[in-house]
């Protein structure tokens, strides 16, 4: 059974690796359609062997789309995405307006699968933000055996998160520094080209940024509301691939070697972790992979039953792209397949 797919946003980063994944994993398209806004309309987008020649998002009618993969902001979203589950689609929202409504289930397939089934109150499942998407890859197995009781974590996000204008920008001012040009500052607040800029989403009343509430808040949401999450979210000259420098503290006592061993058993995740050069896993590395890498695993002796651990992945893969495909997947194999 074939299954009619549109992706809103399809000129953007994400949108492209979306329609890239899907044809990729074999995903049962019977008809993929590209949707944007005004200005791509035209314009081309490969998908697999095809060329899809974009449409207007505003003029596009679901009725008879079955998924859509939406990736193209949070306001767009607010607008579309209940316009096309009124239309009888199951939409996968890239976005964050969706993803702390209670009645939408924020989903990461190797974490809470079974919160897909809630899709059927509104129709709509949130993807949740690239960064919190790999740390709950990482702290599931880890959540099972010991029951976590705090994560304190330090992300280094690579600028495509911030769209094609903010890689854009990066490449440029590190052009202009070599040739002594002048610097500009578009997409950020700060020089990004050899620096790092502690600052991602606007400022919040208490001082924390959006980017930080929203892994605070996310992690409750899927892996438990007693969890208590404190995050310092930082921009770093990278193009692709997010790091985080997570600190975990238990209820339960659990030592390094038993972490290795249940999470080289763990669905989603890679542990490369030799404590020797070259025994871990940078961002440049994990571009282009679908996996959740996990390195420089080790105890944390200033508190009781804790862990430290370096987790690694490509943002608009498995922190966007990837895990919207997997809810695809998993929807059509548990419930519109039925």
């Amino acid at each position: 059974m074939g299954y009619k797919v549109a992706v809103v946003g399809a000129t953007g980063n994400v949108g492209r690796e979306m329609l890239q994944i899907l044809a990729e994993r074999n995903f049962p398209v019977s008809q993929a359609v590209a949707l944007a806004s005004e200005r791509s309309i035209g314009s081309e987008i490969s998908f697999g062997d095809e060329d899809l020649r974009v449409q207007d998002l505003a003029k596009f009618d679901f009725a008879g789309t079955d998924i859509v993969l939406s990736s193209a902001g949070a306001k767009i979203s607010a607008q579309f995405a209940p316009k096309a589950a009124a239309a009888g689609a199951v939409v996968i929202d890239n976005t964050s307006h969706f993803r702390m409504d209670p009645d939408v289930p924020l989903v990461v397939p190797e974490v809470n699968p079974e919160a897909i089934a809630g899709y059927k109150k509104k129709g709509i499942i949130a993807n949740p933000n690239c960064s919190t998407i790999q740390m709950v890859v990482a702290l599931k197995p880890l959540h099972d055996l010991a029951r976590i009781r705090r994560v304190v974590v330090s992300t280094y996000q690579s600028v495509s998160g911030a769209g094609k204008e903010a890689m854009d920008e990066l490449f440029t001012q590190t052009r202009a520094i070599y040739v002594n040009d002048p610097i500009e500052k578009r997409q950020f607040t700060k020089q990004i080209a050899f620096n790092v800029i502690p600052h991602i989403d606007v400022f919040m009343d208490d001082g924390t940024t959006k980017e930080e509430w929203k892994m605070m808040v996310e992690t409750k949401k899927i892996l438990g509301p007693s969890i208590k999450v404190t995050a310092t979210c930082v921009r770093v000259p990278v193009f692709i691939g997010h790091a985080e420098a997570v600190n975990v503290e238990f209820e339960n006592p659990i030592s390094a070697d038993e972490a290795r061993a249940v999470l080289r058993k763990a669905k989603g995740v890679s542990l490369i972790d030799h404590r020797a050069d070259e025994g871990y896993v940078t961002p440049v590395e994990s571009a282009g992979d679908d996996l959740v890498f996990i390195s420089r695993l080790r105890e944390d002796i200033t508190v009781e039953n804790g862990l430290n651990l370096w987790v690694v992945a490509d943002n608009l893969r498995k922190g966007a792209a990837l895990n919207a495909v997997q809810i695809a997947e998993r929807l059509v194999k548990d419930h519109l397949s039925k």
